[in-house]
């Protein structure tokens, strides 16, 4: 039925929810799991804002993609602790809903997994959720967990 399924992960406990629901899944049908974690490119303009100063305020996104890869690797941590064998991580910047989007359509996934609420911004609060933006722009079907 399904041979890959995505599950975009922010480290939030509603995305483990979605990760442990996606195993289960992937167990019943014999899928390979993705996990995706999307990092924000850090702007200059939001440097300025900041009240924090770096030294080099280019390292900004490398933090960013560091904490990233962190969050993915515990994400693939939690899904072979629950019982996944065939999982690969990725992480990619950009905007969370079109990356994930694009991900998938790269990838040929067959199924999105995701949580309803994780780590959004407060633009997300006003101008949308990720997983409500997401489900109107897959062409494959999407779970919200």
């Amino acid at each position: 039925m399904f041979q890959k399924i995505l599950v975009p992960f922010d480290g939030s406990s509603n995305a483990e929810k979605a990760l442990k629901m996606a195993v289960e899944i992937a167990d019943l049908t014999g899928a390979e799991l993705l996990i995706l974690t999307v990092y924000r490119h850090y702007s200059m303009l939001e440097a300025s804002f900041s009240m924090v100063r770096t030294v080099e305020p280019g390292r900004m996104d490398d933090a960013m993609r560091d904490h990233a890869h962190k969050v993915g690797e515990h994400a693939k941590s939690v899904a072979r602790q629950a019982g996944a064998t065939r999982v690969r991580g990725f992480i990619k910047p950009g905007q969370p809903a079109r990356t994930i989007v694009a991900f998938a359509k790269e990838k040929g996934v067959d199924l999105i997994v995701l949580s309803s609420r994780g780590l959004g911004s407060v633009e997300e609060y006003l101008l949308g959720s990720v997983s409500h933006k997401v489900t109107g722009l897959a062409e494959c079907p999407v779970l919200v967990v």
